[in-house]
């Protein structure tokens, strides 16, 4: 008798088959992590970590890359988050301090890489731990364990480090925008060099406007934004300028948008998705061909304000809200 061959499930559509593992093994055994000798990198390291007052409890490699790191105990004075990282959470922090004090523990180290300072002692930053850090300040503690990075270009990693709370929107672009700022001083590159600290090139030009507009609402534009914009291959210095540029149409283009929408709200029409409803009316990406030439931002953006133009409020029912389903207008 022929054996019944069982049918396979098929994936739900958009949903992607997780890669299975290659069948080889990455990184080092548990036995292999403190096996080698440390680099004079991180020897140095050990060293000014102790003169700064500080305590080394381990060095070791992790696991995955193989490369070095150093466990210690930090003077908490010493410590602080980059200049360029989401502002504190207030409820966030109070959480923390309560869960600490009630458990009497601090169990998650921070990440901070060491900066030299050539006048004042040196600093310790934290792209990891901003919210632990303030906690435990708050508390009064005079130490915090910290995985101290060698290399200082992961004050940078802020995006793929932070992850004690979740970013939206308008963290990640604000974050990134800061940061920009902070490489632009540092580094004659551009943003291509640092595209996977910037992670996409839409958080340049939506962290400006947040800036310009705390209030604006990102979120209707990103997915637009997302299809059109790309890291630009000139220096941050000129880059800046047209990205400052770019914001500023995109600022225009909101306050057209804001008028209809406020057109709708006079003819009764409530709803949280209006901004999202217009903006994506007037998008030209809407029921664009696969096939057709991209457009760039200025193209984009263009037409949008050429389409917003020509909206009509007059012309929108209830139901062609309901149709449209969408998202919020500050989903993040």
């Amino acid at each position: 008798m022929a054996e019944k061959i069982t049918k396979k499930t098929p994936f739900p559509k958009g949903v992607k088959r997780r890669r299975k593992p290659t069948g080889t093994s990455l990184g080092l055994a548990p036995t292999e992590l403190q096996t080698a000798a440390p680099t004079g990198d991180v020897a140095e390291l050990h060293r000014t970590i102790e003169d700064d007052g500080g305590k080394v409890l381990a060095v070791y490699r992790e696991p995955y890359g193989g490369r070095w790191l150093v466990l210690a105990a930090l003077p908490i004075q010493l410590v602080e988050p980059t200049p360029y990282q989401r502002n504190l959470s207030d409820t966030h922090v109070r959480k923390l301090e309560t869960v600490i004090g009630k458990i009497g523990r601090f169990l998650d180290p921070i990440i901070a890489v060491r900066l030299p300072k050539p006048d004042q002692a040196a600093r310790y930053w934290t792209p990891n731990g901003n919210h632990r850090l303030s906690a435990m300040k708050n508390l009064g503690a005079r130490s915090i364990v910290s995985i101290v990075v060698p290399e200082a270009t992961a004050a940078y990693h802020i995006l793929a480090l932070n992850t004690e709370k979740a970013h939206n929107l308008r963290e990640k672009s604000l974050e990134v925008v800061r940061m920009y700022r902070e490489l632009a001083q540092l580094d004659a590159t551009n943003e291509e060099t640092y595209a996977l600290e910037f992670e996409e090139p839409a958080f340049i030009t939506l962290g400006l406007c947040y800036e310009a507009r705390p209030r604006f609402s990102g979120g209707a534009y990103h997915p637009v934004l997302k299809r059109v914009e790309g890291f630009l291959a000139q220096p941050f210095q000129d880059a800046i300028v047209l990205r400052q540029q770019r914001a500023s149409k995109l600022l225009a283009l909101d306050d057209a948008i804001i008028r209809q929408v406020e057109a709708l709200k006079a003819n009764g029409l409530t709803s949280p998705y209006l901004k999202s409803f217009v903006v994506a009316r007037v998008n030209p990406l809407r029921f664009r061909s696969k096939d057709a030439a991209p457009l760039s931002f200025e193209e984009a953006l263009d037409r949008m304000a050429q389409a917003v133009q020509k909206f009509n409020p007059d012309k929108v029912k209830l139901d062609d809200l309901a149709k449209s389903g969408g998202m919020s207008d500050e989903s993040e």
